[in-house]
């Protein structure tokens, strides 16, 4: 179910893949490494529907690790730099039986088995499908973190046939569905993740003109940030083509100065949940705030002033918390 991800990768040969700490890896160096990873879990013995969480930021050697265990058939939960108290909430949650820590500086990754059996009906689910899983958690802002449940073949599916590659720079963590979804899009059209650590405005400036980003997905409040401390006049922004903004509300104040600032870049609005995914959406102008749901694979319809979406990468579920669909689930 995912095996044509990999043979597409394979066809991109020495194009770059992921562009990280200024090395550029490409699609065979990074099969190679992905062939590394399979063997580090060969040898820890991890196996198809196991639950390894994948702790570290988005280097080449988090992204190999990934796609490894996407491969092995496993049950992927990952995440960041968290708090101990926070980390150890969300191991339990996620009944995580195993945790691989990633030194992205280093490449070096450690292995620790927690003793713990995931149990949970959502992963008897996926392993009865022999399909790989991913666990993503909220942010928790309006109350305790859920944990969503996904069938990473869905997710795959999304990704389609390959059309023209481009240059992405990876603002979004892997631990969102936003980071993954800019990880798998880009590698299923044969473009080139550029990843960094620190997301200032000046060093992502920086970076597009150093690496030639063509895409930059971000955030609103970044996107303010950028306009503040006047960034996008100390670096080479030419190459940039496409600034995809979501995850929080943008102010159309910061919309109207983003596109008189850049002109030259289109501004488009995203729309995705980690329940659901990222739909295709289409914006009417650089300065409106006016967006079209819709796309292969989504449905919607607002009924009674409600927006409800039928996704086909839709969650298996919570794990922690009921959920939310309609009794007649239309």
């Amino acid at each position: 179910m995912t095996a044509w991800f990999f043979e597409r990768m394979h066809s991109f040969g020495d194009a770059d893949a992921i562009v990280f700490d200024g090395r550029s890896h490409s699609y065979a160096q990074l099969l190679e490494l992905t062939g590394q990873w399979k063997t580090f879990l060969d040898a820890r013995q991890v196996r198809p529907g196991q639950v390894v969480a994948l702790e570290g930021a988005g280097s080449v050697e988090a992204c190999a690790g990934l796609l490894a265990l996407i491969d092995r058939g496993a049950v992927v939960v990952p995440l960041t730099r968290l708090p101990p108290a926070k980390r150890s909430e969300f191991l339990d949650i996620a009944e995580v039986e195993a945790v691989i820590t990633v030194d992205a500086l280093g490449g070096r990754h450690r292995f620790e088995a927690t003793g713990h059996t995931a149990g949970h009906d959502l992963y008897g689910r996926l392993r009865a499908a022999r399909t790989p899983g991913l666990v993503l958690f909220s942010s928790g802002t309006t109350g305790r973190s859920k944990a969503t449940v996904l069938d990473f073949a869905k997710v795959l599916g999304k990704y389609g046939e390959a059309r023209k590659p481009q240059r992405t720079l990876g603002f979004l963590n892997l631990d969102h569905i936003g980071g993954i979804n800019t990880l798998l899009h880009t590698l299923s059209q044969g473009g080139a993740l550029v990843t960094i650590d620190d997301r200032t405005p000046d060093t992502v400036c920086a970076a597009i003109a150093a690496h030639r980003i063509q895409v930059l997905p971000t955030t609103p409040t970044f996107l303010n940030m950028l306009l503040i401390s006047r960034a996008y006049t100390r670096h080479d922004l030419s190459t940039l083509r496409l600034i995809t903004y979501g995850t929080e509300p943008m102010p159309l104040g910061v919309l109207q100065r983003l596109d008189a600032t850049l002109p030259g870049v289109r501004l488009k609005q995203t729309y995705g949940l980690s329940e659901l995914g990222i739909l295709s959406t289409r914006s009417r102008d650089n300065d409106s705030l006016w967006v079209k749901l819709g796309g292969e694979g989504f449905d919607y319809r607002i009924r009674d002033g409600i927006l409800w979406i039928r996704s086909g990468m839709a969650m298996l579920g919570y794990l922690n918390a009921p959920a939310p669909w309609p009794p007649d689930n239309r």
